[in-house]
């Protein structure tokens, strides 16, 4: 695929679909060359707002489309394995949407289709892909702080979101922790890997999603980590990591920042800056930019976003599940490991 363009089809209409392709038609090695939808009428709409050649009223057209070397898949979170699977079983490669799928269960089906068949895939965490946030991994990883002994992460949106909203219903798989909570518990895998242990409490609506959850996750190096998300109310949705030697501090907006502070005990605070040749600090051109590098490199597999930390991810997210009680239509008792009924600490809405 050197020296070619990417040719990319999009895989639902919807608000993260259309952020993704305007972005992406600014990329010059980058085309984008079909869109699905459920419906002929939406994928039509679509088309004809970006430009896109060819449009396709159900999702099995644009699988087996060998016109496509990748899909960019951004139904709602429910439908995730179904879309990509049906796009890997069809040879296509995938980058999909976080969260990557409902649970761990349906992320493990996900893996082992694209390695079994040799396709590359990928979980949209922009924030693994964003160039200050790969800054302040690398000073980390280079002990400019010392050894990790804590990380505060949280974000939290005002609302108030009726219950036919997508975020509160189960159908969906709404609620706060698969939306939002997913930033802060892979921000926090990004730097201390899985955790050992997981508490969590958690603000329930009369549908049975989460408006509110906390989490305290343990690991075995002595590290703590809490992280907290919410549909019910606005946080600063920032981050703080504390070690041994320093701290770093990250304003709003951590999973995009434009600065952070870097505290060094003994020495004055260090600010970085993102460079503004990276371009406005939301964009998802990086996540885009990294999945045709590793095409055009052969790789089935991003080593910014990889496919065994997005399932610890979803480990992860499982066991806050767990101990809070959110269930989503078709799981069944015992699709979490460890789930533990005496565990569940739960406030009704």
């Amino acid at each position: 695929m050197t020296g070619q363009k990417v040719r990319w089809g999009i895989l639902a209409t919807g608000g993260m679909s259309a952020r993704f392709t305007a972005d992406l038609v600014d990329l010059p090695d980058a085309e984008v060359v079909a869109v699905a939808s459920r419906t002929e009428a939406s994928a039509t709409a679509f088309a004809e707002r970006f430009g896109i050649p060819r449009a396709y009223g159900g999702w099995e057209a644009l699988a087996r489309d060998e016109d496509v070397d990748v899909v960019y898949v951004a139904t709602p979170h429910s439908a995730h394995r179904t879309a990509a699977g049906l796009c890997l079983e069809a040879g296509r490669n995938v980058l999909c949407e976080k969260p990557f799928t409902l649970n761990a269960r349906e992320a493990e089906e996900l893996v082992a289709l694209a390695r079994q068949g040799g396709r590359f895939l990928m979980e949209a965490m922009w924030m693994y892909c964003n160039p200050l946030v790969r800054r302040l991994k690398a000073l980390v990883d280079d002990g400019a702080i010392g050894e990790v002994r804590s990380v505060q992460a949280d974000f939290g949106l005002a609302g108030p979101f009726p219950p036919a909203h997508r975020l509160r219903d189960p159908a969906q798989g709404g609620g706060a922790l698969l939306d939002l909570g997913v930033y802060p518990v892979s921000f926090t895998q990004l730097l201390l890997g899985e955790p050992s242990d997981v508490t969590a409490r958690a603000v329930l609506s009369d549908e049975g999603v989460d408006l509110q959850t906390g989490a305290l996750l343990s690991y075995e190096s002595g590290a703590l980590a809490s992280v907290h998300c919410s549909i019910s109310g606005g946080t600063p949705n920032s981050a703080s990591i504390t070690g041994s030697q320093g701290r770093i501090d990250v304003p709003n907006g951590f999973f995009f920042p434009d600065h952070f502070v870097l505290h060094r005990d003994g020495r004055d605070p260090e600010e970085f800056r993102a460079d503004p040749a990276d371009g406005p600090r939301a964009s998802l051109a990086h996540e885009a930019r990294e999945v045709m590098r590793a095409l055009r490199a052969g790789e089935t597999e991003s080593p910014l976003v990889p496919l065994d930390g997005t399932l610890a991810v979803m480990r992860t997210l499982d066991a806050i599940r767990d101990r809070v009680g959110v269930r989503y239509p078709g799981e069944h008792p015992g699709e979490h490991p460890g789930q533990k009924a005496e565990d569940r600490a739960v406030t009704p809405a």
